[in-house]
């Protein structure tokens, strides 16, 4: 393999754009859990030895590097919209002793590709997050090749259920979903990447959902206690505080719910996904 490899930064990408989660350690605890065998299962016979993947919004880069793996010898480059998230993605890569992942700090809806450019672009619980997932989409169509994919996933806080019904979970819903949409994001991105693919001009699309079930003890007590310190101490705490739309009381109220959930021996949650293969 050659080296990893450096793209130069010609987006004038705003440091300061808000990401509903952040990057405090709660956060990438949830996201270093990721790979292509559990988040990506739906396009896995496209991966193929030899192709190239644009990743976007590559974040703890646990599946980029999962895709750098099985890819290679092609090449696999990680986007990202600020340089300190893309270090993130390097930190894990070069963790892993891979040499086939180039670095990329850019925008989504701009990206500074040439068309027709990879076999596969990719995004992972990215589209929810942004403003303008149309556009998004559109420019992973122009620098996918002809004969590739775009393939998307993206949760859906909506068709999130969960056993047993404790109140102040579904105050943690609102709470998510109002801080989500403030950001200009859609949480319920995942019933809508069929009709966003539609309007990007993709038409040939296969959408499906899949799922992620919290049920063991180990599942309940990772998700309970990652979001019990999430709710305190991650971007979205930060955000609820000085929007003044949750207290301190609230948030610990949330927090202990999570780990009274988490401690259920009949606690059970199904967090449901939306995904799309399209074609260019």
């Amino acid at each position: 393999m050659t080296g990893n490899r450096d793209f130069q930064d010609k987006t004038g990408v705003d440091e300061k754009m808000i990401y509903t989660h952040g990057y405090h350690d709660s956060v990438l605890r949830s996201h270093r859990n990721r790979t292509v065998e559990n988040s990506a299962r739906y396009m896995q016979d496209r991966i193929i030895p030899g192709k190239n993947l644009l990743d976007i919004g590559s974040g703890a880069g646990t599946i980029t590097a999962d895709f750098a793996r099985r890819l290679a010898p092609g090449r696999v480059t990680a986007v990202e919209i600020t340089a300190s998230a893309l270090e993130l993605t390097r930190a894990e890569v070069e963790r892993q002793h891979l040499g086939n992942v180039d670095f990329l700090v850019g925008d989504a809806t701009t990206l500074d590709l040439p068309d027709n450019s990879f076999d596969i672009v990719h995004a992972h619980q990215v589209l929810q997050h942004m403003s303008n997932p149309v556009q998004a989409l559109r420019e992973m169509k122009r620098v996918c090749k002809p004969d590739g994919i775009v393939a998307v996933r993206d949760s859906d806080y909506g068709g999130f259920i969960w056993y047993p019904m404790i109140p102040a979970l579904d105050l943690w819903m609102k709470y998510y979903q109002d801080v989500a949409r403030s950001n200009g994001g859609e949480p319920n991105a995942g019933r809508y990447l069929l009709s966003w693919a539609q309007q990007a001009g993709f038409t040939e699309i296969v959408s499906t959902s899949s799922t992620w079930c919290l049920s063991t003890p180990d599942s309940r007590a990772w998700w309970g206690n990652m979001w019990a310190d999430r709710i305190l101490k991650s971007a979205i705490a930060g955000q609820l505080r000085n929007g003044g739309i949750a207290t301190e009381q609230d948030l610990e109220r949330i927090s202990r719910a999570w780990l009274a959930w988490a401690a259920r021996e009949d606690g059970w949650m199904s967090i449901v996904h939306g995904e799309i293969v399209c074609r260019p």
